[in-house]
């Protein structure tokens, strides 16, 4: 189910995303900051299962209450709790299903990443997570472990519906060129990094001209000295010029002569992703460049995709391109947010799915396998700390129930099923939404990536442990006591009331009256 947040600045946020809703919220109390801090640094490693980590942290919270009021004392719990990790960090490497071994092959990739997407965008997955797949594929490098995730960018478009939806192999930039050609096939591109203008002296100077004559021959040589740098350029087989800054009217001139297109790019990290996708290098001069520093792209062209103008930088099948980018378009900005968000969570799976390509079955099932292994492990294990482990299997039962509530079934009679199946060997089978029983995860394709997990859960531990081993929390405030009295001019009844003040101290009102006065 989605979440309505409103942040502090009256934002509107429709979102099932743990990252972003925590993100928007004002945690107070430093516990919580802890389980916080270590769902975020679920997001910054792989991206994906942080609401695992909050989740999966207060319920094992919950579970170690109970334990204290019972009697146990905080150590016991602790140092069940950590048994019982350790136990299912072993456990859980054992319980790969599927290994994708290569991550360039499309299908084995959209069976991967489609869980994470319909995690997000439920009843989206079968047209969001091909086009997905198909640019980080795009955009993998020869070495699968070097992939970056910053490649796959989204270029969001206002209007229309959620299927026009589509990826393309470049850069698409949200703005329309600076003048009047809009196409170019074959294109040879030069990047420079500052503006295309006259150059201006570091220090003010003045010019003495005396006539209508040295006026005109100074103009006519600003503007054969522009001429020349453009020419130089041109002459370099040069048809599209990027600039990092302002555009000049007579550097513009010019341009537009020699028959180039201009393309103005404020944002230095969408400069840096140009020179990536077409292979530049940015110049810091004006001049002719060198064959290492022009770019090349097949096509440069602008569109207009529903009210929007769009400029696109667009290779072939047949070329490497460094950038892939999703052109998303939906009916509102909420939409449009909310789909980024979950092509940013695919792309972070992918990127963990090429460093380690096994995969567990989803749907709670490695969730409940776990914790029927722990339930049968705590029984082994003498003295008390064998409640906690056992109580730690039990937390891990938030995962099914959660799942059953949203889809709407009985939890209670879910878990019940899936540990009578799992009793019989039946070890992949986890809750089936769509057809409200209990079926296999590999035949449904629900499958979940093992280091994402693993991660996810060691993360959640650590954070429980380490809020356990607190007995007492030391906060620090400003001093206390009275308020200094304002500075400043005071009026007659702020005296008065000064007055009234040291009167019923037991001060003498008619001097303080005098002195203040």
């Amino acid at each position: 189910m989605n979440k309505l947040v409103i942040n502090h600045l009256d934002r509107v946020f429709v979102t099932s995303d743990a990252a972003t809703i925590v993100k928007e919220l004002e945690v107070v109390h430093p516990a919580a900051k802890m389980i916080v801090m270590a769902s975020q640094q679920q997001e910054n490693e792989f991206g994906d299962a942080t609401n695992l980590v909050i989740t999966f942290a207060g319920e094992l919270l919950q579970q170690a209450g109970n334990l204290i009021i019972q009697g146990l004392h905080q150590s016991e719990v602790i140092s069940g709790f950590q048994k019982a990790w350790d136990k299912c960090a072993e456990l859980i490497e054992e319980m790969a299903i599927k290994t994708v071994e290569n991550v360039r092959d499309l299908e084995a990739v959209i069976a991967a990443l489609k869980p994470v997407v319909a995690a997000k965008k439920y009843g989206f997955e079968e047209v969001l997570t091909p086009l997905i797949a198909q640019a980080c594929v795009q955009v993998l490098p020869r070495n699968p472990k070097n992939f970056n995730v910053d490649n796959v960018r989204v270029a969001k478009i206002l209007g229309g519906g959620f299927m026009d939806t589509r990826v393309l192999r470049g850069v698409v930039l949200t703005r329309n060129v600076e003048g009047t050609i809009t196409k170019v096939h074959n294109a040879k591109i030069a990047v420079f990094a500052g503006g295309i203008d006259a150059s201006q002296t570091e220090t003010k100077g003045t010019v003495l001209i005396h006539n209508a004559d040295e006026l005109k021959a100074y103009n006519r040589g600003e503007e054969e000295a522009m001429e020349k740098m453009i020419k130089e350029v041109a002459d370099a087989g040069i048809n599209v010029v990027v600039s990092g800054g302002a555009i000049g009217e007579m550097a513009l001139h010019f341009i537009e002569r020699y028959g180039m297109m201009v393309v103005k790019i404020q944002s230095k990290f969408e400069l840096r992703r140009l020179c990536k996708a077409v292979g530049a290098i940015p110049m810091t001069r004006i001049g002719k460049p060198t064959a290492e520093e022009i770019g090349h792209c097949t096509k440069v062209a602008v569109e207009e995709v529903g009210s929007t103008v769009v400029t696109i930088f667009e290779q072939t099948e047949g070329e490497d391109s460094m950038i892939a980018t999703l052109v998303v378009r939906a009916a509102t900005q909420n939409m449009l947010d909310d789909v980024e968000r979950a092509i940013d969570d695919a792309t972070s799976a992918f990127k963990a799915l090429c460093r380690d390509g096994r995969l567990l079955p989803g749907g709670g099932a490695t969730e409940i396998e776990l914790a029927r292994r722990l339930a049968l492990f705590g029984d082994s294990v003498p003295g008390l700390e064998q409640y906690a482990i056992t109580k730690f299997g039990e937390a891990l039962e938030v995962v099914p129930r959660t799942l059953a509530e949203n889809a709407g079934l009985r939890a209670t009679d879910i878990i019940s099923s899936l540990y009578a199946t799992h009793q019989n060997g039946n070890e992949r089978h986890g809750i089936d939404i769509e057809g409200g029983c209990v079926g296999d995860m590999e035949r449904l394709d629900v499958l979940d990536c093992l280091s994402v997990k693993a991660n996810a859960l060691r993360l959640a531990s650590e954070a429980t442990i380490t809020v356990l081993r607190v007995d007492q929390i030391i906060m620090s405030k400003p001093a206390g006591g009275p308020k200094p009295p304002p500075q400043g001019a005071r009026d007659e009844d702020q005296l008065d009331a000064h007055v009234r003040r040291r009167e019923r101290r037991g001060g003498r009102g008619e001097g303080v009256r005098g002195c203040l006065w």
